[in-house]
This record gives structure tokens, C-alpha cells and sequence, in this order.
């Protein structure tokens, strides 16, 4: 079965340590429409057909139907209207890089692009226009990933009309069959394969090359990195590609998934039309045998990645053994998921409370059919990750040594069966492209997917059955950490003769289990600090007829915006705005404002600090999140109608009582130092780093502080910075979703109108500037690898609602589109110098100022000027004449059914109209939606070209490497 118990292998993509944190979710009774747990299951199927559930005794979730043509080729389809009007395809071939011989590398991911280039049904480069004018976004509509096993090519079709469907299966059926696998094209393609190689963060991919190796070493897996060897793409040849297309892309090896807002016979009519005809050529040749860990390999290893903060990832590595997705197997693992979560908790509660590391946590995954493996994952304090290493293995070998609490399995139980509850409540607005990802990804694993329903009967059945008691957790607790070898690996900053045989005794060292276990006594929302007087309702009106929002002002001055609207059912989404935001920041000299997003929220609220906090909503849907925008500081969550008002509590009691736990703030600092070397390592990085601080001209409201500033900030200076901003300014409340409208705005009265009326601060703001233009670029520089660089060009345009703000806002999104599109064909198609170059239009509306059109490029050192040139060029083509009908179509078509699919969704509408009850042509602008991007012409794009693509106004930035 797919469902959440599955999480991918960190270790393969370097991240912040993210332990695995309570799901959360509503209580309520059992669902409707829930099996007997009793009766779970059914016999297992020893059909072939329907092909999903072969050796499986799972439900079969009916509402896909499933099929298989006489040529192999496996199919599924169902109905779903989420976004209405759409259809999600996903083509997924059984041919990964775990396929390839040792001269192929590289060519299962080679082939997906050449299969995007042109086919038998289109020339060279035209599937993208084609499916431009149907109102595809090319790299989010259409894409394609290649993994170990399986390359998956995604569309998602907005304007899902029968003709469009059939063009886009026959072009689909044609890149799988057909794919024009010429000499130019090849010529063509691969400097964009060779671009996206050469623009991966250097220390990342050699720790992820250096894990493979370690980890699976003796499989093919631990060689087999999907993006190939530059040797081997360079020597790549049309024949050569052609042989590894015969070998591997035939019917049988493919599945085609189809969901969307149109009748599933026409899903079906449309497969078959279009892919029954697909022949084979020559005999099948059997998948290669992925192998087996093995013992007798090396058990450590180390890198030096001065960049990467000094890090232990340890892997227990066993058989992967996936053959029947079983109602036992999968009870099996909730109670593997159950041992782990309680690790990870005691791991995270550690890590809050201060010690030798600053995050840990484990994960259990299958990886490439080629493993089942436990991973954990130290972020130490400092340099002394042995120290680190000790303390986290104790807190597992305490999990071996002695049972957990009842009371711990309870919690962890307990939401889990929440997380599934809520899963059933929101089914009927899961996103098709959702569900057709998850069934693409169950095939790929060996599994099924299910009802929310029969998932939940699974689970109850392990409940009902007492599966989940201290000594089955135990048991688990103990397996997940037993396999065939267990292997680490260390990156250090610097070099240490000795570090291989430090890392062998450190796994083999005895620890002493720690005890320490803590346990959060009894919390309740009562226990919060106290509210005022529920406020009184001073005004209320209907805004946007037909839109359903209404715009309350309460007494205190705090303002409401609401929208009861069911269509998504289950959800609910809360914003709070206060304040003034980035904008009443002061813009000279640094502050701690940088450490509000991680540790405003963690820092608790009166006497609560995060444990007890996470106790409180964990069984529940209930969120605090903070983010700083333009104008406002936002706290937000996502809710449910029943939690609601516990919702709105929250985060009320976060402005009126906040608390000032320091380990929060010292966790953030020590966090942030630790990766801050990778702030230079790469030019992607370095743009991260300092690219918003120079478009604002150096105002250091914006980009990542300096180093000193970091180590400079304490909690008390936090506190002082962050206390007096949490308690002034005005405050507007966004409730959308499914809710009542009457008990939303008694609970929004008990809450936050209850709250002390609010002095606005009466300081000018900072202005915002952006930077003069250069005659040459400014130069900033990256310590990485020698073949990267970065290239930015800028050019001002404005910021706020006056004076048409908006509207001019949406119509620079279309210049955009279409300089993105001609920078996408000349930088990569045609050149093949950057993999994903960007143009992105920015207009912020709570400014008045610091709007831009922005084109950024990855290129090689050498191709920087080019760069400049090609963007000036087609400025200056875009300032000259107008752009032609079809360009328009195609740069307008896909920003429209965008604004379409969102519409669906209350956050669209909650985003439109935030900041409205303060600036009411946020509201006003709102009615011109439509009109500002349909009215849009040729004339238009030229004249906002001429208006803003200004030679004399553009400002340019290079990041080259650093010279050694």
C-alpha cells in the first residue's frame, strides 16, 4: 500500500536535519465508509489482472480502473475534478539508471530530454509550443524525472478538451515509441544534459557520491547516479542511444496513468488510440539483478567539504524484500514507523534542550529496489561530531534496552490515526495530480494504493489487534536497527589520518543507553494565558459579489476577512497579519530579524515551550507558522472547523503572551553557523546569500546576515528586538475555507478581539531603492567548482496599489512569460549553455518601490558575457516591435489557466485580498482580474518593454570563481 508511511532516503539529498515531527490532525469519531477491521483485507490476488494488486490482499481502490493492451502496455484511469478541468498523465517506463551498462551512464535521464526535443509526430522543439497554446507551463505542466528505476514523464493539461487530449497522447505515444534520436538533436540536447551536471552544488553531489559508495557498495546502485559521467555523455552517439531506446523502452515496460476532469472512457479511448500500435523491437531482455548488500566492504568512510557543515549520516543496510504489499506487511510497518517516530521525539526533545548535537533523527526507506535501509542523521555542535555520534546512539540503544511507555505509543498512535482521519476528510479535494504521482510511485516501489478508508481499517486492525504495545515496539525498535552491515560515513572540515578508524570504533563502541527520557505532563488550551473580554462586531459588510468574502471590524481595531466556502473540504486556512513587516524595519545596520523565522514560533507562548506546545496540538490540526512579508509579519496555520477556535487561540495567546524560551534562539544561531561556509560554495549560494541585499540596493532588511551578526545575536538581544514588534501595529485575521461563517467570528471575537487595542507605530518608513545602473557587473565570487558561474540582469519597475499597481503588476508577468520563453530557447535549446535559466517579473505591493524584471542565468565562466548580450538582445528585440499572436498565445495562455486552477482553492482568494481591510485597492483589484491579463496585446508587451527595458536603468551581476 502507498500511503504516508513511506519517506524518502535523506541521505541522498543533503538538507537540514528535519527529524520526523508529530503528524497532525483532527479527532473526531471513526470515519464513515470504514471497513470491519475484523474482515480487513481479502484474498490474496494470484491474477495478473488488474495488475496493480497482484499478490496483494489490499481493497482495490475502484475508483481507478485499470487495464492492460495486447502489446503490454499497463494502464490506469479515473475521474477527478480537482483542478476542474484538468487531466494529469504520467507515462512512466520501467528504465532507470540501475539499467544501463557501464559505457551508458546517463543515458536513461540523456533519453528523457531527447524525448521531450521532437518525435515521430512532432519536429524538433514543437511538443512545447503545442502544448503552450493548450495552457501548459513548460517545467511545472510538463517535466520529467529519471531515477535508479524508472523515468516518469508528467503533463498536467489545464484545458483538458477531447481535441487536446488526443493531440497530447499522440505526442506522448510518440516520444515513447519514437523519439528522433538524430544527430543534431543530439548535438542539440546534450550540452543542456552536460549544463544541468555541471550546475549541481559541488560539495553536495561528491558527499552523495561518496554515501553511495559506501552505503551500497558491491551493488550496482552505488555507480549508478542518474545524471551519468561526462565521459560517457560526451561519447554517447545517436546508434548508441538508439540501442539503449530498443533495449529498454518497449510497451511492456510502460504504464500509463490518466486522472482528470473529463470521463474515464475518454482516458481509456485515448490510450488505446494512441499506444496499442507500439512494437517492441527485438526480443525483451529481463531487468539486470540489482543485487544484494553485503557484508565485508568497508563500514566507514569520510569526506572534507568545508562547505557542508561537518555531518554523520549511519546506514543499517539489509535485502530489500518488497514481493506482496500485504495487509500484515503493512501492519508490520506501522509498527516500525511507531519505534521510529519514538526515537526521532526523544532525539528532537534532546536536540531542543541543548546537548551535543543540534538535530538528529532517523528514517526507514526502500531505496532503489536494491536495499531496505535505516539511516540516521547527526548535525553536531561544532566540530565534535564523536561526542554527537555517542549521545545519539545511546538514545537508540536506550530504545533497545528498554520498552517505551505505553503513554508513548498512545501519542505517537494517536496521531497517526488523526493524520489518516484527516486523510479520509480531504480525499474529495485531493489533487489528481496527486493521486496519479502516488500511483506512479507505488508501481515503482512494488506496492498498491487503497482508499483513505481501507488504509484506516489497517491501522485500526493493528489497533483492535494490540499490535502496538511496548513489547512489540521494542522488538521493532531493535529490528529496524539490525541488517546486514551497518556502515558511516563523516564530513569533516578538515582533513584527519585517522577518521576511518574513528568512525569503525565509534560504531562499534559501547554506549550506555541514556534514561533520560522526558515525558510532557498534562497541557491544555485552558492553561494558556488568559485572553480579555470577548470584543463586540463594530462594522460588517459584503465585499466582491460572488466571491463570498465579507470584511468584518471589531472593536479593538482588529479587522476580519472571511470566507466560508466548503469546496475544500476539511481545510481551513488562518492568516494573522500585524505590523508593518519588512517595511518598519530600520535599514541601517543588522538586527536579529533574521532569527524570527526559525525561532519566533519555537521560542512558546507563556509558560509553554515547544514540547508542551507540540503536545497540545500534536493530536490535533492545528499550526503556528511565521514569516515576514513586504508590509505585515504573519503568523498562519491550517485548520479544520472543529479546531478552529483552538486555532485562533494560538495564535492570539502568541501576540498577547509570547514566551522567550533561549534554547530556540542558541539551536537557530548554531544551526545557521554551521552551513554558513556553503554560503560561498557555489554561485546558486552566493545569489541566495547577497543577490535581494544588492537589488535593494545594500539595505540589509534583505538577504542572509552577516557571519558576525549571527554570532552576535543572543536571546536577549532577540527578545528585545522581536518583543515590542509582536505587540504593536495594527492586526487583520484571513479565515478561509470550511467553516461557519457565525462561529468563526465568535471565535475570531474571543480571540483576537479580545486582545488590547493596538498602537500603530508612527515611525517614517525606510525607503526602498534599487540600485544605480553599472557600466560593468558587479563581481562577487564562489569558492566552488571552477566551471560554474552566475549571471543576473535587472531592470527597476515599481511596487504598491497606487495608481494601477496591480494592474500593471499582471500585465509585467506576461513581458515576463515571453522573455523567459525566447531566454529558455536561445540560452538552452539552441546554445545549450544553462539548464533552467529564469525570468521573473517581482511587483511588491506593500512597497513603493524595489519592483523588478530579473533574467538569471547558471552558465560557465566563459559564457557570462554572453549571457549579458543574449538578454540585452532580446530586450532591446521585445522594446523594437511587437511580439507576433501566437507568442502572445503561448506566453498568455499558460499565466491565465494558472489564475484558473488556483481559483478553485481558497488560498487563492485569501492571497488576492490580504492586506485589503488597510489597502483597499488590493480589494478593488480583485474585479479587474480577468480583464488585466484577457485584454493584454502585442502593443502592450511593447510598450511595458519600452517603459522598463531600459539600457540606461539595467543593473548586472556576475559570480565567477574565485581565483586560486
Amino acid at each position: 500500500m502507498h500511503f504516508f508511511l513511506r519517506a524518502p532516503l535523506a541521505l541522498l539529498a543533503f538538507a537540514a536535519l528535519a527529524p520526523v515531527l508529530p503528524a497532525q490532525a483532527q479527532v473526531s469519531t471513526n470515519p464513515p465508509n470504514v471497513p470491519d477491521t475484523q474482515t480487513v483485507g481479502r484474498p490474496v490476488q494470484t491474477a495478473k489482472d488488474p495488475w496493480l494488486y497482484e499478490k496483494s490482499d489490499l481493497v482495490h481502490d475502484d475508483a481507478w480502473k485499470f487495464g492492460r493492451l495486447p502489446n503490454g502496455v499497463r494502464y490506469a484511469v479515473r475521474k477527478n475534478g480537482v483542478p476542474p478541468g484538468q487531466v494529469s498523465v504520467r507515462v512512466r517506463m520501467d528504465v532507470g539508471s540501475l539499467m544501463e551498462r557501464d559505457s551508458e551512464r546517463g543515458f536513461a535521464h540523456l533519453l528523457e530530454h531527447l524525448s521531450f526535443r521532437g518525435s515521430v509526430h512532432v519536429p524538433d522543439g514543437e511538443s512545447k509550443r503545442v502544448w503552450q497554446r493548450l495552457g501548459v507551463t513548460f517545467g511545472s505542466d510538463s517535466n520529467a524525472s529519471t531515477t535508479f528505476t524508472a523515468t516518469t514523464y508528467k503533463l498536467d493539461l489545464p484545458m483538458a478538451s477531447p481535441a487536446g487530449l488526443d493531440e497530447s497522447f499522440k505526442i506522448l505515444a510518440g516520444m515513447m515509441s519514437g523519439p528522433q534520436i538524430t544527430q543534431q538533436i543530439l548535438d542539440s540536447e546534450r550540452p543542456v544534459v552536460l549544463a544541468e551536471q555541471r550546475e549541481q552544488p559541488g560539495p553536495q553531489v561528491r558527499l552523495q557520491d561518496a554515501m553511495l559508495d559506501l552505503m551500497f557498495a558491491g551493488q550496482p546502485l552505488s555507480q549508478r547516479e542518474p545524471i551519468g559521467t561526462v565521459d560517457t555523455l560526451v561519447a554517447a552517439t545517436p546508434a548508441s542511444v538508439q540501442a539503449f531506446h530498443e533495449r529498454w523502452y518497449r510497451p511492456e515496460r510502460a504504464t500509463v496513468i490518466a486522472i482528470g476532469d473529463v470521463d474515464p472512457a475518454l482516458l481509456e479511448q485515448m490510450i488505446v488510440k494512441h499506444f496499442s500500435d507500439w512494437k517492441g523491437t527485438g526480443p525483451a531482455v529481463p531487468t539486470p539483478d540489482f543485487g544484494k548488500p553485503v557484508e565485508g566492504t568497508p563500514v566507514a568512510a569520510s569526506i572534507v567539504e568545508p562547505a557542508l557543515p561537518v555531518l554523520t549520516t549511519m546506514a543499517i543496510v539489509r535485502p530489500w524484500t518488497v514481493d506482496g504489499d500485504t495487509v500484515i506487511f503493512n501492519q508490520k510497518r506501522m509498527i516500525d514507523l511507531v519505534a521510529i517516530r519514538i526515537i526521532n521525539r526523544r532525539l528532537e526533545t534532546r536536540a531542543r534542550s541543548g546537548g551535543t548535537f543540534i538535530a538528529a533523527g532517523a528514517d526507514l526507506s526502500d531505496i532503489g529496489r536494491s536495499a531496505n535501509i535505516t539511516t540516521v542523521q547527526v548535525l553536531p555542535i561544532g566540530d565534535d561530531w564523536e561526542a554527537a555520534l555517542r549521545d545519539v546512539r545511546a538514545v537508540i540503544a536506550d530504545a533497545q534496552a528498554a520498552p517505551p511507555s505505553q503513554a508513548e505509543i498512545d501519542r505517537e498512535v494517536a496521531e497517526i490515526e488523526s493524520s489518516m482521519k484527516q486523510r479520509i476528510n480531504t480525499a474529495p479535494v485531493e489533487a489528481g495530480a496527486k493521486l496519479a504521482d502516488d500511483l506512479a510511485e507505488a508501481v515503482d516501489i512494488n506496492e498498491t494504493v487503497t482508499t483513505p478508508e481501507f488504509s484506516y481499517a489497517i491501522f485500526k486492525g493493528a489497533v483492535d489487534g494490540k499490535m502496538f504495545t511496548p513489547a512489540t515496539v521494542l522488538a521493532s525498535s531493535k529490528k529496524v536497527f539490525e541488517g546486514t552491515a551497518t556502515r558511516a560515513i563523516v564530513n569533516l572540515h578538515a582533513p584527519d589520518p585517522a577518521i576511518t578508524t574513528k568512525v569503525a570504533s565509534a560504531l562499534e563502541a559501547n554506549v550506555a543507553a541514556s534514561g533520560k527520557r522526558k515525558l510532557v505532563g498534562n497541557v491544555s488550551f485552558a492553561a494558556l494565558p488568559k485572553l480579555g473580554v470577548p470584543g463586540k462586531v463594530a462594522s460588517r459588510e459584503q465585499i466582491l459579489p460572488g466571491t463570498g468574502i465579507e470584511k468584518l471590524a471589531f472593536a479593538n481595531g482588529v479587522t476580519l476577512l472571511i470566507r466560508q466556502d466548503p469546496s475544500e473540504t476539511g481545510k481551513v486556512y488562518v492568516n494573522v497579519r500585524f505590523g508593518r513587516g519588512l517595511s518598519g524595519l530600520p535599514n541601517k545596520g543588522q538586527t536579529p530579524a533574521w532569527a524570527g523565522d526559525p525561532a519566533l514560533v519555537a521560542s512558546g507562548i507563556g509558560k509553554y515551550g515547544q514540547e508542551e506546545l507540540d503536545a497540545l496540538t500534536g493530536r490535533r490540526q492545528i499550526g503556528a507558522d511565521f514569516d515576514v512579508d513586504d508590509d505585515a509579519f504573519l503568523l498562519k496555520g491550517q485548520t479544520t472547523k472543529e479546531d478552529l477556535p483552538d486555532q485562533l487561540k494560538l495564535l492570539a495567546t502568541k501576540l498577547a503572551a509570547p514566551g522567550w524560551d533561549p534554547n530556540p534562539v542558541l539551536r537557530a544561531k548554531a544551526g545557521i553557523l554551521s552551513g554558513y561556509a556553503g554560503l560561498s560554495a557555489s554561485p546558486d549560494a552566493v545569489l541566495n546569500r547577497d543577490l535581494e541585499r544588492l537589488l535593494h540596493n545594500g539595505d540589509p532588511r534583505w538577504g542572509v546576515p552577516p557571519e558576525a551578526t549571527i554570532r552576535e545575536t543572543t536571546p536577549e538581544s532577540f527578545r528585545k528586538f522581536w518583543e515590542p514588534l509582536l505587540a504593536t501595529g495594527p492586526i487583520e485575521v484571513e479565515v478561509f475555507g470550511d467553516m461557519d461563517a457565525e462561529a468563526t467570528v465568535k471565535a475570531v471575537a474571543a480571540t483576537f478581539g479580545a486582545l488590547k487595542p493596538r498602537v500603530a507605530s508612527k515611525a517614517p518608513l525606510a525607503p526602498v531603492e534599487f540600485p544605480a545602473h553599472v557600466a560593468t557587473p558587479v563581481t562577487l565570487f564562489h569558492k566552488g567548482q571552477p566551471n560554474q558561474a552566475a549571471a543576473v540582469i535587472a531592470w527597476p519597475t515599481g511596487g504598491g496599489t497606487e495608481n494601477g499597481g496591480i494592474t500593471e503588476s499582471r500585465k509585467l508577468e506576461v513581458l515576463a512569460a515571453v522573455f523567459r520563453d525566447r531566454l529558455l530557447d536561445q540560452l538552452r535549446s539552441q546554445a545549450g549553455v544553462s539548464y533552467s535559466p529564469q525570468v521573473a517579473s517581482q511587483w511588491p505591493q506593500g512597497l513603493p518601490a524595489g519592483g523588478k524584471i530579473m533574467a538569471l542565468g547558471m552558465v560557465p565562466p566563459d559564457k557570462v558575457d554572453f549571457f549579458f548580450e543574449l538578454s540585452r538582445k532580446i530586450a532591446a528585440d521585445l522594446v523594437a516591435k511587437p511580439i507576433d499572436a501566437d507568442e502572445l498565445n503561448r506566453a498568455l495562455t499558460p499565466l491565465k489557466q494558472q489564475i484558473l486552477r488556483m481559483s478553485s482553492g481558497n488560498m487563492f482568494w485569501m492571497r488576492l485580498v490580504e492586506g485589503g481591510t488597510y489597502d483597499p485597492a488590493r480589494i478593488a483589484a480583485v474585479e479587474t482580474l480577468a480583464a488585466d491579463y484577457s485584454r493584454v496585446t502585442p502593443q502592450d508587451v511593447q510598450g511595458l518593454a519600452m517603459k522598463y527595458l531600459r539600457p540606461d536603468r539595467d543593473w548586472t551581476l556576475k559570480v565567477v570563481p574565485e581565483k586560486k
